[in-house]
């Protein structure tokens, strides 16, 4: 049997947080979303089906077939990349899924097991459209199950809220406990029990740390580096190689690797090499990779009525039916010294923002509406430039890859830019 993990056209919903990655590979708990399905089967050959201008950044990540309708030459089971797989759902796959069945959550599928004819046909159709519609109507045949208790991603705030309970689980499932293999310094503070605790190799805990992992399990990854006065509070997940400056972490925080993290962050994700130094409030939010946020930046994640949060998605609003949300920024995104980011706003691919953000910003933009003046449009090439020094400053190449990726989505996302009003004329503060 062959595993096929899909895209689907929901992807939309998770924008600006996918432009760079397919959703698979979104961070929920310690794990992304594609790892989580790997673990579960870790024998299968895999497949990997995403939107055509990711194909070559994730062949080369994954090291997968993709977007190669060659590859099917089995009975394949497809699974959404959006979906939480985990024990219950992999033994209703192994006990329940008969063949040429298509499983379905709210219309959408998340599963299907299809014979190699039937599965080289949908998965040339998803290549095209990343949709089921067409194939579900020509064959009637398919046995449809209806299942509403899986769990299945459809928006960014969803992944906020499932962060807090997986990290947790994650901990225990992967059998993390008990491990202290780096430095911890005699006069840190741990409260808790060490079964609730992973200190990595090469890491250093310095004096007067306070890990508090009584409401839950703290995993401090390989060479991380945790500076006095830090407070960190478990369910917590630090990844290799980050850097905490006297942060205070709360309860639900997922730091990816190598990170540089100071001041104040509550139940969010930070998808790696996110440099927020400087003090300041970052809460329930996503930040994904290479996001600077400047000194002073506050991120809002509750509305002064206490009522749910609603977010702009795809042009429409929706009800979070959530009294906690905060933003969703995309990749290479700069918040200036001092930024102040209101409840469920996206910050889109490359933009710099400044001022008072009370609106959606489209990706590679300049940004300072509430300080008077008009969104223009970043240039392709100083985006292009940019990138290559914040990638000098972890010792990392730029490849002609990382441009292409850059100038494709520039291309993606004119049109946000367009019903933005966004201009190509000079910014000046």
């Amino acid at each position: 049997m062959i595993v096929c993990v899909f895209e689907d056209e929901n992807y939309n919903n998770l924008l600006p947080l996918v432009y760079f990655r397919p959703t698979f590979d979104c961070r929920v708990g310690i794990r992304t979303f594609y790892e989580r399905i790997q673990d579960n089967f870790k024998n299968e050959k895999k497949i990997l089906m995403v939107r055509e201008y990711l194909k070559d950044t994730v062949e080369k990540s994954h090291k997968n077939p993709t977007n190669d309708s060659d590859a099917i030459d089995s009975d394949t089971l497809f699974i959404n990349g959006t979906v939480i797989m985990n024990n219950q759902l992999k033994r209703l796959i192994d006990e329940k899924l008969s063949i040429n069945s298509v499983v379905l959550k709210n219309g959408r599928v998340v599963l299907s097991y299809l014979t190699k004819e039937l599965a080289k046909e949908a998965y040339e159709e998803l290549m095209k459209t990343l949709s089921w519609r067409d194939i579900l109507k020509r064959h009637s045949e398919l046995k449809i199950i209806d299942l509403q208790n899986l769990r299945v991603v459809e928006y960014p705030w969803e992944i906020i809220a499932l962060n807090k309970d997986l990290l947790s689980r994650d901990f225990i499932n992967l059998k993390l406990g008990g491990v202290v293999e780096g430095d911890i310094d005699a006069k840190a503070t741990i409260y808790g029990e060490e079964q609730n605790l992973h200190i990595g190799e090469g890491a250093s805990i310095e004096a007067y740390v306070t890990l508090d992992a009584r409401s839950g399990p703290i995993f401090i990854g390989r060479d991380v580096e945790v500076q006095s006065f830090t407070r960190i509070s478990g369910p917590a997940y630090i990844g290799s190689k980050s850097r905490l400056y006297s942060a205070l972490i709360r309860e639900g925080s997922n730091i990816g690797k190598n990170c540089r993290v100071g001041g104040e962050v509550s139940e969010s994700i930070f998808h790696g090499y996110v440099n927020k130094y400087h003090g300041g409030y970052v809460g329930h939010s996503y930040l994904c990779e290479w996001v600077n946020v400047g000194a002073g930046t506050e991120t809002s994640d509750l509305k002064n009525t206490y009522g749910t949060v609603k977010v702009e998605v795809a042009g429409r609003k929706v009800d979070t039916g959530l009294l906690k949300v905060g933003c969703f920024i995309g990749d290479h995104a700069k918040l200036s010294i001092g930024t102040k980011i209101y409840s469920g706003v996206t910050v889109g691919v490359a933009s710099q923002v400044h001022g008072f953000i009370t609106e959606n910003v489209p990706s590679f933009t300049l940004w300072a509406r509430s300080l008077g003046v008009k969104p223009a449009e970043l240039k392709i090439e100083s985006a292009i430039k940019t990138q290559k020094r914040v990638f000098s400053r972890r010792d990392i190449e730029q490849t002609e890859l990382d441009a292409k990726l850059l100038r494709d989505i520039f291309q993606l996302t004119q049109k946000e830019r367009t019903e933005a009003g966004v201009t190509k004329g000079e910014f000046k503060l």
